[in-house]
């Protein structure tokens, strides 16, 4: 049986250790505040978190009882920042942000011709609400007076008054808005009358100063007589002079072929678009051999007697001596010339004996 007095011993004791387990400062949360606040904290006492102005608790606890052991619990509390109302869309303007949270701030723009009616920023405030109305951009405005009867003003939104017509030019596209007048951004589009070219842009625009961009200028544009080219001919209008737009026609006599387009035309710096010209065509040096033409095995003697015209391919068959088998090469005509592969041999009709390369196995 124990003592009185050992009982009292070890109560004292075990008194002062409980004692002495005191809770430290309570753990730092982000964007939180914790009452009451202390240094150091006696098992049983109490605090509670809450969320600054402007954040709200998401997870986690928010009270917490200092216990025995000197150890404040987990704590697992969170608290985001509000959110405002979306707000990234301001039509005929831009808006700039990164985030619409507290406390951050967003920031408004207007496209040409139109201005801001309201503030250009707003804030996202504790209570997730924007500081200000959301802005519009409106049109532009002009005062107008009239300075001989009562002073008054007119609002209305920028026009342009009608677009002047650039000499030797007509208006393909134009419809005034109101009262023969176009608002800003409205647009005419013009022509040039035949033989004229447009040096600038053929649309213009109606600005946020009231006034059109620059006009277009329309010249009249002349060629000289295309040159007839050797071995072909050459057929454009009759008349005492080409303009910008004119045509002509090429072509070439025969067995010659056409380099270029068979049609060009006069530009607007005074120049034709091409000057074709005739190539000949190509009569082979060989008597007789097998060669691939068009994909075929033909024989020159029989089908290709005339030559080939001008960029037309024909393949050679030539013999691979240690393989025992024949491979092909390309020889293209070029303005009457072509040139035929080192490789060939042409096979004469003496040598009986010896097997013509196109009647080998392909390798």
């Amino acid at each position: 049986m124990i003592s009185p007095v050992l009982a009292l011993l070890v109560s004292f004791l075990c008194h002062c250790v409980i004692a002495g387990r005191t809770c430290p400062r309570p753990q730092e949360i982000p964007f939180s505040i914790v009452v009451p606040l202390k240094m150091s904290y006696e098992p049983g006492e109490t605090i509670v978190y809450s969320c600054k102005p402007g954040y709200v608790a998401q997870t986690g606890m928010r009270r917490f009882t200092c216990p025995l052991t000197g150890y404040w619990p987990i704590n697992t509390l969170k608290c985001k920042p509000r959110i405002c109302p979306f707000a990234g869309i301001l039509e005929n303007g831009a808006v700039s942000y990164t985030t619409f949270q507290y406390p951050n701030s967003i920031n408004f723009t207007c496209n040409k011709g139109f201005y801001l009616n309201g503030t250009d920023s707003v804030k996202c405030m504790e209570d997730g609400t924007w500081s200000h109305p959301l802005p519009i951009c409106s049109r532009k405005h002009l005062f107008l007076g009239n300075h001989l009867k009562l002073l008054y003003f007119l609002f209305s939104a920028i026009t342009c008054p009608p677009p002047s017509l650039p000499n030797f030019a007509t208006l393909r596209l134009y419809k005034s808005s109101v009262e023969n007048s176009s608002f800003y951004q409205d647009t005419a589009v013009f022509d040039c009358l035949p033989h004229h070219a447009m040096f600038g842009n053929d649309t213009i625009r109606c600005t946020e100063h009231g006034n059109w961009t620059e006009l277009p200028e329309c010249r009249e544009v002349k060629c000289p007589f295309p040159t007839r080219p050797d071995n072909g001919f050459v057929n454009y209008p009759a008349s005492h002079a080409l303009f910008y737009k004119d045509k002509a026609m090429y072509g070439c006599h025969e067995t010659y072929v056409l380099d270029g387009p068979k049609e060009v035309e006069c530009g607007k710096f005074g120049t034709w678009s091409a000057s074709p010209t005739c190539k000949a065509s190509c009569k082979i040096p060989v008597k007789k051999a097998t060669v691939l033409y068009k994909g075929e095995k033909v024989t020159i003697q029989e089908k290709l007697k005339d030559g080939i015209l001008h960029g037309e391919v024909i393949s050679f068959f030539c013999k691979d001596k240690e393989r025992k088998c024949s491979y092909t090469e390309d020889a293209q005509c070029l303005d009457g010339n072509i040139e035929i592969p080192k490789c060939f041999k042409e096979h004469s009709s003496w040598a009986f004996w010896k097997s013509d390369a196109a009647s080998k196995q392909p390798c």
